[in-house]
């Protein structure tokens, strides 16, 4: 059985945003074109477990008015104030590595990481990341919310795939090497 791993998936504009001011998210409907879903659907059928940030999910539900990823997946909402859980969706408040390496230590499908750029930043710092799939929008934002902030280890990657779409969206699919992570936690271990 093949071990789990956790995704990053997710779009930002050329200029590295993924929301303009005010968690605004319009700019992705410069891409948008009948029938495309980016492989979504392909992506999706591989995850049983998604994490989103508590400010991502609040958007989600004031936009859809509900958590479409609670239906058939279990999901939890990073988030500093504990509240109890709802079917499939819990509420989560504790350690993100505890969680992730919980998850990852039980059998499944993998686990995808839906935003937000705090909770992706713990994630890289804490080198729970495996791969990351980022979709460039044909567009440059200005200012919002960095999909990258600073602050987070250096880190190599091997490049899995890439596709450009006749929208001007462009995909690539990274995979964090091996040797890097092994050699970080090994420094780690050193302090």
């Amino acid at each position: 059985m093949e071990p789990r791993k956790l995704f990053i998936y997710i779009a930002c504009s050329l200029d590295g945003y993924i929301a303009k001011p005010n968690d605004d998210l319009s700019f992705l409907d410069v891409a948008s074109k009948e029938g495309e879903d980016y492989g979504y659907a392909e992506f999706i059928s591989t995850i049983d477990t998604v994490i989103v940030g508590r400010k991502t999910y609040d958007w989600v539900m004031k936009q859809i008015g509900e958590f479409p990823h609670a239906k058939d997946k279990e999901s939890f909402i990073i988030t500093r104030t504990p509240r109890p859980s709802e079917g499939n969706l819990h509420f989560y408040s504790g350690d993100l590595k505890e969680l992730v390496d919980q998850l990852k230590s039980k059998p499944g499908k993998h686990i995808f990481c839906d935003g937000g750029a705090e909770v992706i930043q713990t994630l890289l710092k804490e080198d729970l990341v495996d791969e990351m799939i980022i979709f460039t929008m044909p567009i440059m934002v200005g200012e919002g919310t960095r999909l990258f902030k600073d602050g987070r280890p250096e880190r190599r990657v091997n490049l899995v795939s890439t596709k450009a779409y006749d929208t001007g969206v462009v995909r690539v699919h990274y995979e964090l090497r091996r040797e890097a992570r092994g050699e970080r936690r090994k420094a780690i271990g050193e302090r």
